[in-house]
């Protein structure tokens, strides 16, 4: 089996932070970078002047007089620190003499100027203003207030592709990856497989990929990919990439007419830190993949089992859904299960005209239209509309770098493989389960339509990542499939919780992802570890698709260590569905 990139080119197109320790008197604070108006001094438990806000004034005002400044105790903060006036704005040594005073007492914690800080600024990038798929409120994708917690900074994206044409905006994350393309033909750069992923270009002429097969211009496809997830940001030129404090690792698969399975495969093993026979070992694994390519199909068992591998090594893997119109059930690796499956919206916030859609469709991200769905294919009429990214100008082999839209699902995926590099950087205790998960449950609902099925919604960078940077619990997760038989007995899957004390809380949240064409057939119970049920959902006549949605449940009763089920059965004829993931949040 072979699979094609999944984008149309120009002419078609929770981690439990450690506790900060704060310095004491004896340890060297860093000197004032500007000039300061207060001090920030935090004085140690017990003493006078940590309770008594008289006496922190006497000791302020001593201490200023001491350095020459007037000095005086302003309020006492949440923390218990207080706030020092220092008389007005001092030249930043004037405010390291009064600091030294305080740091010379045995009884000052700390002492630190009260800096400023302020609002993330709009990236200089000269051609962010035309990435809506970031910023706009009606379909983008909310990424600017999510850098104000992460860049995605310790985190390697493997970008498996094309490979990578050399671009400057590109060129300061890029990591050694790997060329897997085992046909020099197709490779075009004369040999086998070998440890430069350079993209030489995939350009065909009409007929050399099958009878009937259009001649086509060199795509730079994987560089166009790459750019979307990590471009250098804040650089004065170009585009920002959402997570452009991660690496890029640029893994070869598809060259002329296509990639072979047996490649991609491999690929995926070696991007995520197993061994393949004959490849060097993978300096640095990376923690996320993106594939936006893929064939007709269902999954086969080869992509199968190299993704469970990989997602047992602890790498998310994102997958474009196609660009077929059609159900993405019949494509691989979009059906295959354990990946994040993507569909496309438009900047109207409607499914792209060309996206793939149903059940198999786990999420929806900006993948543009560079065309209207009824003006002639291969035309590019609104170009503004399209995703931008770093390109090439060659129509073969590599020529100048630019900048060009593209559009497809191929754009949409990496919009979520640079969310989940942002997560796992904010939170590197995440699981890919977990990513996929939270992605899912702090989405929102597109602006638009999608027709057949867009899975939880549009992304929301900002949302999801505050969602996983925010206090911590146990995970409880299951996300074994176990199918719904139509109109049959009810069916379960189980979670052990262990490790908790006393009972359940009032307000346990139920995460649940269930895929099934008709959800009204559905009758839904959470079964508690002593066999008490709560329903859930009724059957109705709700005919829309899918259960992805977050029960709370007052669980106070029951005793929360032991086996919780989900229970679910279709009550009425004609479909079937299946349990795809379920979680409880203590």
């Amino acid at each position: 089996m072979s699979a094609t990139l999944l984008g149309g080119t120009v002419t078609t197109s929770m981690a439990l932070s450690r506790p900060a320790t704060a310095p004491n008197a004896a340890t060297a604070v860093p000197q004032p970078a500007a000039p300061v108006e207060n001090l920030i001094v935090g004085y140690k438990s017990g003493t006078t002047e940590a309770s008594s806000n008289t006496a922190a004034d006497a000791d302020a005002k001593a201490k200023g007089k001491k350095a020459g400044e007037t000095v005086a105790f302003e309020r006492r903060l949440g923390t218990g620190a207080a706030l020092v006036d220092l008389g007005g704005t001092l030249a930043p040594a004037e405010a390291a003499d009064v600091m030294a005073q305080f740091r010379a007492d045995p009884d000052v914690a700390y002492v630190e100027p009260d800096t400023r800080a302020y609002a993330m600024a709009t990236p200089n990038d000269t051609e962010y203003a035309k990435q809506w798929d970031l910023f706009e409120a009606t379909a983008g994708m909310n990424v600017p207030a999510a850098w104000d917690t992460t860049t995605g900074t310790g985190v390697t994206v493997a970008v498996i592709d094309t490979g990578y044409v050399a671009h400057s905006d590109v060129a300061p994350n890029v990591v050694a990856g790997y060329d897997f393309i085992t046909s020099s033909s197709a490779a075009r750069d004369g040999n086998g497989r070998d440890s430069n992923p350079a993209d030489e270009g995939d350009w065909t002429s009409a007929g050399e990929c099958g009878v009937g097969s259009k001649a086509s211009t060199s795509s730079w496809h994987g560089t166009h990919v790459a750019g979307t997830i990590g471009a250098a940001t804040n650089n004065g030129k170009g585009v920002a990439g959402i997570s452009y404090g991660a690496k890029i690792q640029p893994v070869r698969v598809l060259g002329k007419c296509g990639g072979a399975t047996s490649d991609i495969v491999d690929a995926i093993t070696w991007a995520s830190g197993g061994s393949v026979p004959g490849v060097p070992a993978n300096a640095t694994p990376a923690k996320v993949i993106n594939m936006s390519l893929g064939g007709s199909g269902t999954c086969g068992t080869s992509y199968q089992n190299a993704i469970n591998a990989a997602v047992a090594r602890g790498t998310t893997v994102v997958v474009a859904a196609g660009n077929s119109n059609a159900d993405a059930s019949g494509f691989s690796p979009a059906s295959c299960g354990n990946v994040i499956s993507v569909a496309a919206s438009n900047r109207t916030g409607d499914r792209s005209y060309y996206s793939n859609y149903g059940a198999s469709v786990d999420i929806a991200a900006p993948g543009g239209e560079t065309r209207r769905a009824t003006d002639t294919p291969g035309t590019i009429t609104t170009p503004e509309n399209g995703i931008l990214s770093t390109l090439n100008a060659g129509t073969s082999t590599p020529g100048a770098e630019n900048y060009k839209p593209y559009q497809g699902t191929s754009m949409a995926a990496p919009h979520i493989a640079g969310l989940a590099a942002l997560m796992k950087s904010a939170n590197s205790a995440l699981t890919p389960a977990q990513i996929e998960s939270a992605i899912k449950s702090n989405a929102r609902p597109l602006a638009g339509t999608c027709t057949g099925g867009c899975g939880a919604g549009l992304a929301d960078a900002a949302r999801t990542v505050a969602a996983v940077t925010g206090p911590v619990t146990p995970a409880y997760e299951n996300t074994t499939d176990v199918a719904i038989p139509d109109n049959g007995g009810a069916v379960s899957s189980s979670i052990a919780v262990s490790g908790r004390t006393g009972n359940a809380p009032a307000a346990l949240k139920v995460n649940v992802d269930i895929k099934h064409p008709y959800r009204g057939d559905l009758v839904i119970d959470l079964v508690g570890p002593g066999g008490a049920v709560k329903r859930l959902q009724n059957s109705s006549g709700d005919s829309a698709d899918n259960v992805i949605t977050t029960f709370t449940v007052d669980a106070s009763a029951w005793t929360a260590n032991g086996t919780w089920q989900l229970r679910v059965q279709d009550v009425a004829s004609a479909d079937t569905g299946y349990i795809d993931s379920w979680s409880l949040g203590f």
